[in-house]
């Protein structure tokens, strides 16, 4: 048969519903309430979760930081000679790094006074210490060294006056 002769017969026009029926069913929209509180929960929950995770770590090692900075300028000032306040320093930073979990952490130290003569240990000059930390962000994986490109800078720095008394107990 040609496809010239083939007759068509009219088609019938689709059912509409009614107004009031596609309203109705969109309306019934049981169900859908708990998946978009999952939904949008988890869109909302996990980024907040790790900024609270990512600031409470950076808080914690902002605190240790100025921390040993205090304690190691005390210790510093107090001490008898440079090479006892240098060790000083040193257990200073290595108890207070540990205190606050980051003894993994290896911190930059910087000593700087008024007059360095006598490695700055003389009457009434003032001793900054410096230390700077790098902070990596949590759970961030090592892989490709993220780690060093993840991680947030800190410094902080105290200081402390010798005492005019220093030296005088001989």
């Amino acid at each position: 048969m040609p496809l010239s002769r083939v007759r068509r017969e009219p088609a019938e026009p689709a059912e509409r519903p009614e107004p009031a029926e596609s309203a109705a069913r969109l309306a019934d929209e049981s169900g859908s309430a708990s998946l978009e509180f999952i939904t949008v929960g988890l869109i909302l929950l996990v980024p907040l979760v790790y900024v609270v995770l990512a600031v409470s770590a950076i808080q914690s090692a902002s605190l240790a930081a100025e921390g040993v900075a205090r304690q190691s300028a005390r210790v510093y000032v107090q001490s008898a000679t440079v090479d006892e306040g240098r060790a000083g320093v040193d257990r200073a930073l290595a108890v207070g790094l540990a205190d606050y979990g980051l003894a993994t952490a290896v911190p930059s130290v910087g000593i700087a006074c008024d007059d360095p003569t006598n490695g700055c240990l003389s009457r009434g000059n003032s001793v900054t210490i410096t230390v700077r930390l790098q902070v990596a962000l949590p759970l961030v994986p090592d892989v490709l060294a993220l780690r060093d490109v993840v991680s947030v800078p800190l410094e902080a720095q105290a200081t402390q006056t010798v005492s005019r008394f220093w030296g005088a107990a001989g």
